[in-house]
């Protein structure tokens, strides 16, 4: 059976995901963009039609993904909300907008929403996934089919989703900021920053690697692997437990998860 996708929104996500599905034959897909240079240049882009008129597009569409600005949704969703049929399915990645929210604008329709972070980009992305009042577990599991093309996805719970926001949505700007900050510690220790950036990058994706490949090992395991006591890794971990690095990134967490509750309301 052929499944209409259509994307409310071309941006950088709605892009990886167009791309992650594009192969698949049993799919077609359109977007959509108001404005007319957009929709040509995401068109170009895209290699897909890209309307720019939301209504027609959600007419022709079995899944509709919203994947505007946060504060564009209640617009598009009060223009679109009466093409919405039963038969639909609405996916929102629009970050902080949660499903009560979008049933109180369009009605007693199936929802699913997904936080994905930019990883996605590069078909590495982690998604969580939390449905509506109105949505089932099937429809659940067509959206979780279709993100697994790029990348892993959990479902969670809807008051569980600024969590995921925080380590996940967030996570990247602080793994990046750590790797950074290893970098440049290289570099005033002596040694060149790129070969530095490229040290502290590779043991980041391989550390990442192991974890995903542990089995049954739990992580402190891996740590303590490394850091033979008495050895300089050993070194390097009691500097961080004595800085309290669980508080810190604890702190990191807690106050992201914060503020995206605050900006979902």
């Amino acid at each position: 059976m052929n499944v209409k996708f259509g994307f409310i929104g071309c941006g950088k996500m709605a892009s990886a995901i167009i791309k992650g599905i594009s192969g698949n034959k049993t799919y077609s897909i359109k977007g959509s963009e108001i404005n007319p240079e957009f929709a040509t240049e995401a068109q170009e882009r895209l290699h897909i039609p890209v309307l720019s008129d939301n209504k027609a597009l959600v007419i022709d569409s079995d899944i509709i993904f919203i994947a505007i600005k946060p504060n564009q949704v209640a617009d598009v969703l009060d223009e679109i909300k009466n093409e919405i049929t039963e038969n639909k399915l609405i996916v929102s990645i629009a970050a902080g907008v949660n499903t009560k929210k979008i049933e109180n604008i369009i009605g007693r329709h199936r929802i699913v929403r997904v936080m994905p972070n930019t990883p996605a980009l590069i078909k590495e992305g982690m998604f969580g996934v939390c449905k509506g009042r109105y949505a089932g577990q099937e429809d659940v599991k067509t959206v979780l089919n279709i993100l697994s093309s790029i990348g892993k996805c959990i479902e969670v719970t809807e008051e569980q989703m600024d969590i995921v926001t925080a380590i996940s949505g967030s996570g990247p700007a602080f793994f990046y900021k750590v790797i950074e900050d290893m970098a440049r510690a290289g570099e005033k220790l002596g040694l060149d920053y790129d070969k530095s950036l490229l040290l502290a990058t590779q043991t980041a994706l391989g550390s990442a690697k192991m974890v995903f490949n542990r089995g049954e090992t739990p992580v402190q395991t891996l740590v303590d692997n490394v850091a033979t006591k008495g050895g300089c890794t050993f070194e390097g971990i009691q500097v961080m437990n004595n800085q309290n690095s669980a508080k810190l990134f604890f702190d990191v967490i807690e106050k992201t998860t914060t503020k995206a509750n605050m900006l979902g309301k």
